[in-house]
């Protein structure tokens, strides 16, 4: 399971030492007052150059001091204002269910590393919110204004947003679905040795283990059994980086990650004996596999989304919910494809694919796409690419189980003639790049470039 920060006990130990005070107050025999528990237990909290617990489930945007204040009772007003205290029942407060939160984390290994100062937190709070339920005044005090309350910066739509959970789950649907593009060499538990087709895999494999020593070989297996376990070991290996070489993770530039240029790089050079030079991870970038992905196709726009997304998530970059990316799309293996690309289209030329449904309540063509794909124009005149399929947006009625089970379809499709994905790779071209739509009937999505679904380039009308 993924460790995202790695925060030692002794790390929080003087936040917890001036913690335990409080403890210890509570065990003296007279209560002492809302005001003392929050000098004694809250303030500590407040004053701690460590992160909160919140660190666990969040990789920015969010802290536990964020909504302390100064003023015990500014504090508890605010907390109050926002909802998150519950006068009736203090232990039910919606505060001391967020700190909680960590209980529920399904990586043991970040659940034990913050286990102290969770409960820590818990504690003094919990205490706190019920000295402070009782007194008439600080029930009944007047409101604060939106601007007096303290609560973190970033709008709750960006918090949520940096949830761990949240950036695994994209991880899920932009990279590790496109794994099998680096099988066998990066993926050996992919393997299935009862499988006939996988045969030559077992020998690649067994080859690379004659020709490179252990540790290269472990090195090279970056594809883990699961999401977390791979997402865990990119983190690693990118803090432990060789002087001169590319990270696997750059959150300086994304796209110099060595994870998306690795796989878009050339065989290296041929020695006169007829062997290769070492790959290289340093520019220029060469790789034993060879192109494995195309600039511009649906894996590349997909692991640069990934890749700026979680960059700008550590680097807590995002201010508001209009910043955040869309990032609603997930892998499919379905494919389309266009045959007979018009003359127009160059060579080369990144070319997007959107798949809309007939509405037959409304008689009409839905206006939102349903899934989406990229490519370039292929020496052939084709374009091909694994259709994403698009999550229903928030407050939307829940989508088809399968949209692509088939039926009636219209591919519509758009033309970057202004080469606007060179600086956003991750753009979804608009009406300015649309170049025309074929009605796709009584289509059958079967999975595999075999199976793709087919129009053609001279049956594209603009209406």
């Amino acid at each position: 399971m993924i460790n995202f920060s790695r925060i030692a006990g002794a790390a929080m130990l003087s936040t917890l030492v001036a913690l335990s005070i409080g403890i210890a107050a509570d065990n003296s025999g007279d209560k002492p007052s809302p005001l003392e528990l929050f000098d004694q237990r809250i303030m500590p909290i407040f004053r701690s150059p460590q992160p909160s617990s919140c660190v666990q489930c969040h990789l920015a945007a969010v802290d536990l001091k964020n909504y302390i204040l100064p003023s015990h009772e500014k504090t508890f007003i605010s907390l109050r204002d926002q909802g998150l205290i519950d006068l009736e029942h203090p232990e039910k407060s919606k505060v001391l269910t967020l700190i909680r939160m960590g209980d529920k984390d399904l990586d043991e290994g970040a659940r034990l590393i913050h286990e102290k100062t969770r409960q820590a937190e818990y504690a003094a709070f919990a205490s706190w919110i019920e000295a402070c339920s009782k007194d008439p005044k600080l029930r009944d005090a007047p409101r604060l204004t939106e601007e007096e309350r303290a609560r973190p910066e970033r709008p709750d739509g960006v918090i949520r947003h940096a949830r761990k959970s949240r950036v695994v789950d994209s991880f899920v649907r932009n990279v590790w679905s496109q794994r099998l593009r680096c099988f066998p060499c990066h993926t050996p538990h992919e393997i299935d040795p009862s499988n006939p087709q996988h045969q030559a895999a077992i020998k690649t494999q067994r080859e690379l283990k004659e020709k490179l020593d252990d540790a290269l070989v472990k090195r090279m297996n970056i594809f883990r059994e699961t999401p977390e376990a791979t997402l865990q070991y990119l983190i690693e290996r990118s803090r432990d980086v060789k002087e001169g070489e590319l990270p696997l993770i750059s959150l300086d530039e994304p796209r110099n990650s060595l994870i998306l240029l690795k796989p878009m790089s050339k065989l290296p050079l041929k020695q006169p004996d007829g062997t290769f030079e070492p790959a290289s991870s340093s520019p220029p970038i060469t790789h034993m596999g060879g192109l494995k992905m195309h600039k511009d196709d649906q894996s590349y726009k997909s692991f640069v989304a990934w890749l700026e997304d979680y960059a700008n998530v550590v680097g807590n970059r995002y201010a508001s919910v209009e910043d955040l990316p869309a990032d609603n799309w997930v892998a499919s293996n379905r494919v389309l494809q266009v045959s007979a690309a018009p003359e127009s289209w160059p060579i080369g030329i990144p070319v997007q694919l959107f798949v809309h449904t007939w509405d037959r309540r409304q008689e009409s063509w839905r206006r939102d796409p349903i899934a989406f794909t990229q490519g370039t124009v292929t020496p052939r005149r084709m374009v091909n690419g694994a259709l994403f399929v698009f999550a229903p947006k928030r407050g939307e009625a829940t989508a088809l189980e399968d949209p692509l089970a088939g039926g009636r379809y219209m591919i519509k499709a758009y033309v970057d003639f202004q080469r606007r994905l060179e600086d956003d790779p991750t753009l979804l071209l608009g009406d300015e790049d649309f170049y025309g739509q074929v009605e796709l009937q009584r289509a059958t999505w079967r999975e595999g470039f075999k199976a793709a679904a087919s129009v053609s380039g001279s049956k594209l009308l603009k209406e």
